[in-house]
């Protein structure tokens, strides 16, 4: 949610910045941009269509996450030279990490938990189980998360979604992505030296 908040918001202040500056806003240019797709597409399966989520095994839910997390860093790492994909980068990292660190799926505190979930739901679900049929969180005690820090703890007011830093890091990445692809490009400055 909160990495299309801030593809909208960077859409929208590019578009602004291209008019202000009298420039067109062109969408970045990608080095194989396929792989995005190939890089989402183990997480739509797995966690967001309803027809294929719910054959899905925790552990193979589990190895398309991590594929898919270490698919789109590679698509990073060819376009690194684009501005905001150095932030993205860090961030795919570290929920990388995290992710990893936790079995292959990302750690939701139980505390965070209790404010979005009804207490009566919960409590039938046990620790270290997802929280439901296509989530990528599993429920934990934060002192039993392995680098809490970085897990799924922070949502936004009166939304169900929660996000870690390194969902705030790709965020801010993203919309940093959008916003430099209106900026004019500096004039080439050659220096001359008597």
């Amino acid at each position: 949610m909160i990495l299309l908040v801030a593809i909208a918001a960077g859409l929208l202040v590019g578009l602004l910045v291209a008019w202000r500056t009298r420039t067109n806003w062109q969408p970045p240019s990608f080095k194989h941009g396929w792989l995005i797709v190939v890089g989402f597409l183990p997480q739509v399966l797995a966690f967001f269509l309803p027809a294929t989520r719910s054959v899905f095994p925790d552990w193979l839910a589990a190895v398309s996450l991590v594929g898919s997390q270490v698919i789109l860093l590679v698509f990073c790492l060819l376009n690194r030279n684009l501005p905001g994909i150095f932030l993205i980068n860090i961030g795919l990292g570290l929920n990388l990490i995290v992710i990893l660190a936790n079995g292959g799926f990302m750690p939701l505190p139980i505390e965070t938990a209790a404010y979005l979930v009804p207490q009566e739901t919960l409590a039938r679900i046990e620790s270290g189980s997802r929280i439901a049929t296509g989530s990528k969180d599993i429920l934990l005690p934060t002192n039993e998360i392995i680098l809490p820090w970085l897990s799924d703890r922070f949502f936004m007011p009166f939304s169900e979604y929660v996000f870690s830093f390194g969902d705030v890091m790709i965020a801010i990445g993203a919309f940093w992505l959008l916003v430099a692809s209106a900026l004019p490009a500096k004039p080439f400055k050659e220096e001359y030296h008597a």
